[in-house]
């Protein structure tokens, strides 16, 4: 069976594009090029994890199923389907919520709040760690009868509904904000202001936290700034997957004590040990003088970077297609390729126009590593090594342009295509 994802993928890139050009027609920038690029490498990662996680979580749960369920739940009724689809956005609230107010929790979603943008894209932008401990909120659905295959797919269906939420071109829809997640109250789900932090947890259903007490309606007259306090300040997907637990790790080599060590695994994001801040200070984001990680990119420079960007897409759409039929090692390869591909690209977008005269070498390491993976997989063949070969030699021409000292003016971008 073929990776829903698949054919899911195209859709929500054609939805991209749509929602740019609405914007430009509304005179709105929701899209730059780097970001763009490093929220979608952020989904790659995530789906290319879960290639492998996938298979574990839903085993351990239907584990539980078999050996442990109160009782069995018929897999044809059609009240089975819709009560395990609520009773997953309902798990879905608490692991969401908690994922706020639980640092070791908030290590794995940090990643989706990471963009200072908010646009379909951001959607994409998952974790690649979530698969740590998330399985273990969805275990009470095992234990009521919940088949495995019903399941699987609400938990698909809640996934899939959360992608048309992350739009700012989308106003207020009356009744609809009430009792459904949308992008409205969404919006200030991924607000950094004080106001906005720690509510809207909801997947489908805002109704949990009307329940619950942590709904916050948005504010037309409050401008929202999108991100996380304490700015990621990378396009690195790495970084992005890596930070905050680098920075637990580091807090607990500074903690004086097996309290403080554990609650930097247990308490509030942000909470840190006694002297660990003025052993390692970190900076504080003032709102009142924010301003978005946006270094300039030279049009030729975001034109590499989408252009690169688009086949490294069909790869990886290629990679979880046919990743059913691969030898673990293979796929276990491959996937580290188009990991090593993603982070080296993201490099380009971290040095921005800083960069427009060095990044050849970086980009020719890549393109190496690449003609490597495509040479020898036996996934792979010599159409997709032509595709690679006329991108690397576009790509060579490009940044050559980019290099130039009239090679373009700086731009910030309207929107994919202009950085």
């Amino acid at each position: 069976m073929v990776n829903p994802i698949v054919y899911a993928v195209p859709v929500f890139l054609l939805l991209m594009a749509l929602e740019w050009v609405v914007a430009r027609r509304r005179g709105l920038v929701v899209y730059r090029a780097a970001d763009t690029v490093a929220s979608l490498s952020l989904g790659i990662v995530s789906q290319g994890v879960a290639v492998f996680s996938k298979l574990a979580t839903l085993g351990l749960y239907t584990a539980v199923y078999q050996h442990a369920a109160l009782w069995r739940l018929p897999v044809d009724s059609i009240w089975v389907w819709v009560g395990a689809l609520v009773a997953y956005d309902f798990c879905y609230y608490w692991l969401h919520r908690l994922g706020h107010e639980v640092q070791i929790l908030w290590a794995a979603h940090v990643v989706h709040h990471s963009s200072e943008d908010y646009n379909l894209g951001t959607a994409l932008r998952q974790t690649g760690s979530g698969f740590l401990l998330g399985w273990l909120f969805y275990l009470p659905m095992a234990l009521a009868g919940v088949p495995p295959l019903v399941f699987a797919v609400v938990g698909l269906i809640d996934l899939l509904y959360q992608f048309w939420v992350h739009t700012r071109l989308v106003g207020r829809l009356g009744w609809f904000d009430r009792v459904f997640c949308s992008p409205s109250n969404h919006r200030v789900h991924h607000g950094q202001n004080a106001w906005c932090i720690d509510c809207n947890y909801g997947g489908i259903l805002i109704l949990w936290d009307r329940l619950f007490g942590s709904f916050v309606d948005e504010r037309p007259d409050a401008p929202i700034v999108y991100g996380v306090r304490g700015a990621l300040g990378s396009y690195s997907p790495l970084r992005a997957n890596l930070q905050v637990y680098a920075g637990m790790a580091q807090d607990w080599r500074l903690a004086r004590t097996w309290a403080d060590r554990l609650g930097v695994l247990w308490r509030r994001p942000g909470w840190r040990p006694a002297g660990a801040e003025d052993a390692a200070p970190r900076p504080k984001t003032d709102l009142d003088h924010f301003r978005p990680d946006d270094p300039p990119l030279p049009r030729p420079l975001a034109a590499h970077l989408l252009l690169q960007f688009a086949l490294l897409i069909a790869l990886a759409l290629h990679f979880l297609a046919v990743a059913p039929q691969l030898s673990l090692a293979l796929a276990a390869a491959v996937a580290v390729a188009l990991l090593l591909q993603l982070e080296l690209l993201s490099r380009v977008g971290d040095g921005g126009g800083d960069r427009a005269g060095t990044a050849w070498r970086t980009e020719g390491l890549r393109w190496a590593v690449g003609v490597l993976l495509l040479a020898v997989s036996p996934a792979h063949g010599l159409p997709w090594l032509l595709a690679w070969s006329a991108a690397g030699l576009v790509g060579a021409w490009l940044l050559q342009r980019a290099a130039r000292p009239a090679g373009g003016a700086a731009v910030t971008g309207p929107g994919p295509a202009a950085g």
